[in-house]
């Protein structure tokens, strides 16, 4: 029994810390992309257009982004989206609510003028939002809480949707990864199996980031010399490795 006990961890050191190690490359590789693309920056401007009904970006979302307390490093100038400086990744609630109150309003510190000028937007349904919440709240502080409510419940779910499409990559780069050093579950496991003694290097305490790559490359992945065939338990065994590769937790930001 102990014999078992003992192989059985063996095997689940080795195949958790090549799952954490994959698991690390991918978020690096993701991270990389999406810093390349500005994918979460480019994401908070899609929602803001959208929630300010403005597709264009050339009327109330613009002039929002145009706001200091939203872009902090813009020039305020921006004509359109390519006109954005230093586009945020996100944006405090309660600042979009002093931005967007600033963008509405003629005449600043007037609550009463603040209600015809919500009267006056064009958009109905943007409209109607504010009007409802200029209604329910007592004063402008109360305004400026219930935009900063609206826009969070708006980015919570933005970043629901941003997180489901990341899940999405790191599957795809996890699986691209798995099929490149042929990081085949099942190989992994009944090797493992057969001889514990290969992760017997490997502390369960240890690290995947401390540990070296060559750490990672002693255990049983790779291609053989020689080998061209992959069979249909090799793309299952990656499917696995993909499936099983833990996603980065992804900080908010936006």
């Amino acid at each position: 029994i102990s014999m078992f006990n003992s192989t059985t961890l063996e095997v689940a050191i080795g195949l958790v810390f090549c799952y954490a190690s994959v698991a690390l490359i991918v978020s690096s590789i993701n991270e990389a992309i999406a810093s390349l693309f500005n994918l979460r920056s480019n994401t908070l401007l899609e929602g803001v257009k959208s929630m300010l009904n403005d597709p264009n970006f050339d009327g109330l979302a613009l002039n929002v982004y145009n706001h200091s307390f939203v872009s902090h490093l813009g020039q305020g100038n921006a004509k359109s989206a390519q006109d954005l400086d230093n586009k945020p990744s996100y944006i405090d609630p309660k600042h979009f609510a002093v931005a967007l109150i600033d963008c509405i309003q003629t005449k600043t510190g007037d609550v009463a003028q603040l209600g015809k000028d919500i009267d006056a937007i064009p958009d109905p349904q943007l409209k109607q939002l504010l009007q409802g919440i200029y209604a329910r709240a007592s004063g402008i502080e109360g305004v400026y809480t219930e935009l900063a409510a609206w826009f969070d419940a708006g980015m919570n779910r933005l970043s629901g949707n941003y997180k489901r499409k990341s899940q999405l990559y790191c599957f795809m780069i996890a699986l691209a990864i798995a099929a490149l050093f042929n990081i085949d579950t099942f190989h992994l496991f009944s090797t493992l199996w057969l001889h514990p003694a290969i992760a017997a290097g490997i502390s369960a305490a240890d690290h995947p980031a401390a540990i070296s790559w060559d750490t990672l490359m002693a255990l049983p992945i790779g291609w053989p010399d020689g080998a061209l065939s992959i069979s249909g338990t090799q793309v299952a065994g990656w499917l696995v490795t993909a499936s099983a590769t833990p996603s980065a937790p992804l900080r908010k930001q936006t």
